[in-house]
């Protein structure tokens, strides 16, 4: 076994520490004669590629949990700096007491594929239908399926490049938000050959 270079580590007690994470916006309701509503859920993750899924995970307490589970579907919207102050306040305030779209000042649109509405100021909207929910004990696990995307068209080069590096996207770790920092390289670059100079 390697030798341990003098680092020292601590036993901690069990603990969701994995961060950082998206801090998002979710959209549900205002279909079957609910009112739209917005919940913001840091426990979200890509899940399959083939067919595009996520997954978000939502206590069955919360007001969303009901609309998610009755309509079977939900919008994942990224938001950016701008909305950072909404995101908490979404997070803080129940929407069985509160019209979040409209204490927040934030603008509810049409979505492609499904009947919630997107939030029109958020760079990247992921459109989702739910197609297993799983009880896990403090939360329910919704593994959704991607039915559409809507994203900022200023993060589109000439070349039509989405370039997700400007949203100015927001992160979540261990209470705190942030905002993603410089660039460390591509994927792939600790193999990518380095070019010659000519």
């Amino acid at each position: 076994m390697p030798r341990s270079r003098n680092i020292r580590k601590l036993a901690w007690k069990p603990a969701n520490l994995l961060a950082p994470v998206p801090a998002v916006l979710v959209s549900c309701g205002g279909t079957k004669g609910t009112a739209a509503n917005l919940i913001t859920i840091a426990w979200t993750g890509s899940i399959c590629s083939d067919p595009v899924m996520l997954s978000i995970s939502v206590r069955p307490e919360r007001h969303s949990h009901g609309l998610i589970a009755a309509a079977g579907e939900f919008v994942v919207n990224l938001p950016s700096v701008a909305q950072a102050r909404a995101v908490d306040w979404c997070g803080m305030v129940s929407g069985r007491k509160a019209d979040k779209f409209a204490e927040t000042g934030l603008t509810p649109a049409a979505a492609l594929a499904v009947g919630c509405p997107i939030v029109a100021e958020c760079p990247v909207n992921i459109e989702c239908r739910v197609r297993r929910r799983l009880e896990l004990g403090s939360h329910t696990l919704f593994l959704a399926e991607v039915l559409a995307v809507q994203v900022d068209a200023a993060l589109v080069d000439a070349k039509g490049r989405l370039r997700l590096e400007k949203a100015g996207l927001l992160a979540f770790a261990h209470g705190e938000y942030f905002t993603l920092g410089r660039s460390l390289g591509r994927f792939g670059f600790s193999v990518r050959k380095r070019r010659r100079n000519a």
